[in-house]
């Protein structure tokens, strides 16, 4: 890995998702002046880079998704200023900035679609997708037909997502240099790098009836980011790969993205989005081994993540948020953050947060959840899984106390029905708990800044059954044995011996013996 990539590796990202982190002004919704406040917070976690979902201007079709000015910041969330006095207050603090670069689509107020839609002749119609008639029977990723008619011109455009996020036509050059501008924008501004949304949709293949891993996306991807202004910067992809395409998106010589996110363990338990499936976490724990292997192998760095701000909490929905929400918080936190590649940890992940329920669709906000609701509502199971599936079961104020709206907001009411279970969890609580997740993060973060065998050591499985995950972090130094129990009591045979670091239980001698639900526990391996 060059070395300029090698240092990403060093980077611990949380993501904010800002109408939901804190209310600096006391309107209901978080702002960037709110994420100000708390950046002393999140030193304190340990964390060091930021990825900060959309915060530019947008009608909020897609929450921040549908983006009607990429250079100025959404009213809700504040102004340029705020921006500059966040982003300073970082930069001041060691925390990088990560901003959402949503690439694919606008917003239908974009000033380009509110000119291109007028009529064929006016200069931005070329910026977006058109069809006289509809072409096939692309379906949009939030439900519903993704071609809509625009009386105007007498045309079909093409939205992958919501009707009001038309997509941009990524064959027009004009359009590129457009998205290249963006970046270089923000660039100058003090951004260090970007997740880029949904990006493998910029190319299109309307010959395979694709809409999206287009022959023309690596073209695109390598001309917006291995610009030399650019080169160097972080960048993220939201855009999933197998083991032959990984190296061609990732390579060093590629000049594309340094990483992208890999799903594939998003999906255990799952029948489509809202609807479960039995599961062993068993299943997890192999997909992860499979990736570290492979990301060591091709020396490519790996995105660690168990949450964001798409799918349910992971606890939820891969463990126990009840009797053992502790436990499998913590044992999720090693399982995890402490594997060979960079961490992204969501908000509200720290102090342990569980999904919230509900028995009314009114309580819910999202887009993708009120399509399926309405596509679904004659089924009797209907909100079980909205419960199961929504994506604001993530996007639910921050608790940070058990005051009033859960210290997120000094407002009558916040913008969005306030967690279910926030005064049972909220972080006050538990840093004041013996079993503090948030405490408990601290530790393995703390561990991977002080480590470089876990930084940048080499991975090696030790897992010799079902039921758990053993493996070994190691480097010329010191070597590092993570051990994460499952669901059941299990007796561990076999591993190396070592001093006990931490756990989530009783203080161990020895790294062998039986093991508690959920239970974890970190050792440095005696040479």
């Amino acid at each position: 890995m060059k070395e300029e990539n090698e240092k990403f590796l060093d980077w611990i990202v949380y993501q904010i998702y800002p109408r939901s982190f804190m209310d600096g002004n006391g309107d209901g919704i978080g702002d960037l002046k709110g994420i100000t406040g708390k950046l002393d917070y999140l030193k304190e976690l340990g964390v060091n880079a930021v990825w900060l979902s959309p915060c530019y201007k947008s009608p909020n079709c897609d929450n921040g998704y549908d983006i009607s000015d990429y250079r100025d910041i959404m009213d809700e969330f504040g102004t340029l200023d705020d921006w500059k006095e966040m982003t300073a207050g970082m930069h001041e603090r060691g925390i990088k900035l990560i901003m959402d670069f949503v690439a694919n689509h606008t917003s239908d107020r974009h000033y380009w679609f509110k000119e291109a839609r007028k009529s064929k002749d006016n200069p931005y119609h070329g910026y977006y997708i058109w069809r006289d008639e509809i072409p096939n029977g692309w379906q949009s990723v939030f439900g519903g037909p993704a071609w809509e008619y625009n009386g105007a011109t007498g045309e079909y455009y093409l939205h992958s997502f919501a009707v009001g996020q038309p997509d941009l036509n990524w064959e027009n050059p004009k359009v590129r240099k457009e998205m290249a501008d963006v970046i270089d924008y923000w660039v100058d501004m003090g951004a260090d790098g970007f997740r880029c949304d949904v990006l493998n949709f910029i190319s299109k293949d309307f010959k395979k009836g694709k809409m999206f891993d287009g022959p023309k996306f690596h073209e695109y991807v390598k001309e917006l980011f291995g610009r030399e202004k650019v080169r160097g910067i972080f960048t993220v992809g939201e855009c999933s790969f197998g083991k032959e395409g990984i190296p061609q998106i990732c390579g060093e010589d590629r000049d594309e993205l340094k990483c992208i996110f890999q799903f594939e363990h998003f999906y255990i338990g799952q029948e489509g989005k809202f609807c479960r499936r039995p599961y062993k976490i068993d299943e997890a724990r192999d997909i992860l081994v499979k990736w570290q292997n492979f990301y060591q192998d091709e020396d490519l760095p790996y995105t660690l993540f168990t949450d964001n701000h798409d799918n349910a909490h992971y606890i939820s929905r891969l463990g126990n948020d009840g009797k053992y929400r502790y436990e499998c918080a913590t044992m999720y936190a090693v399982m995890f953050y402490l594997l060979r590649g960079i961490p992204f940890i969501y908000q509200g992940q720290e102090y342990g947060s569980p999904d919230p329920r509900y028995s009314d669709i009114k309580d819910f906000d999202d887009v993708e959840t009120f399509n399926y609701f309405e596509a679904n509502k004659n089924l009797p199971d209907v909100m079980d899984r909205i419960n199961y599936g929504s994506r604001d079961n993530v996007r639910r104020p921050v608790c940070w106390n058990g005051g009033k709206n859960y210290g997120f907001s000094s407002a009558d009411k916040a913008w969005i029905t306030l967690h279910s279970r926030g005064e049972e969890v909220n972080l006050e609580r538990d840093v004041n708990s013996e079993k503090s997740v948030f405490a408990f993060y601290k530790k393995v973060l703390a561990l991977r800044k002080e480590s470089g065998a876990v930084r940048h050591g080499r991975f090696t499985d030790l897992t010799a059954g079902e039921g758990y995950f053993a493996y070994e972090r190691s480097d010329a130094n010191e070597s590092i044995l993570a051990v994460c129990n499952f669901e059941n009591p299990k007796s561990i045979e076999g591993l190396p011996c070592g001093e006990y670091l931490f756990g989530n239980g009783a203080k161990r001698r020895d790294s062998n013996g039986s093991y508690a639900p959920y239970e974890t526990a970190v050792f440095r391996i005696k040479r």
